[in-house]
């Protein structure tokens, strides 16, 4: 049996994500779509791992020692890092570390919390 393709979901720590921005959504809803797609990502063979963020002066370091410390096929960044203007810096910083740590990876990205899977489908 081959190994099991390993996969570093990058997002926000959902106690920290401002959710002024999504009405409906709050930390247990985000935490259990999460999982869901973590969840559904191992039902279907890969070893799926969070890399969540705290704070935009920890990202780059963060996700640095995380891909130094292990080795992944694919990396996802989260909609809510890529796509939220504010986080514009903290986005580049995650690529950059991506870049640097993890050169033969794929890197994906998905639209929302539920469509995860079908990102990382799409690369590896």
């Amino acid at each position: 049996m081959s190994e099991k393709k390993r996969v570093a979901l990058i997002g926000w720590n959902p106690e920290v994500v401002d959710y002024s921005k999504w009405p409906g959504l709050n930390p247990e809803k985000l935490i259990a779509a999460l999982e869901a797609d973590k969840n559904k990502l191992n039902e279907l063979g890969y070893e799926a791992k969070f890399l969540f963020l705290n704070d935009a002066e920890s990202a780059y370091e963060l996700v640095k020692k995380s891909l130094v410390e292990e080795n992944y096929d694919c990396v996802l960044v989260g909609a809510g890092v890529r796509t939220v203007p504010e986080h514009f810096l903290v986005f580049e910083r995650v690529i950059n570390a991506v870049h640097e740590c993890a050169p033969k990876a794929k890197i994906c990205f998905n639209t929302n919390p539920k469509d995860t899977a079908e990102a990382v489908q799409r690369w590896i």
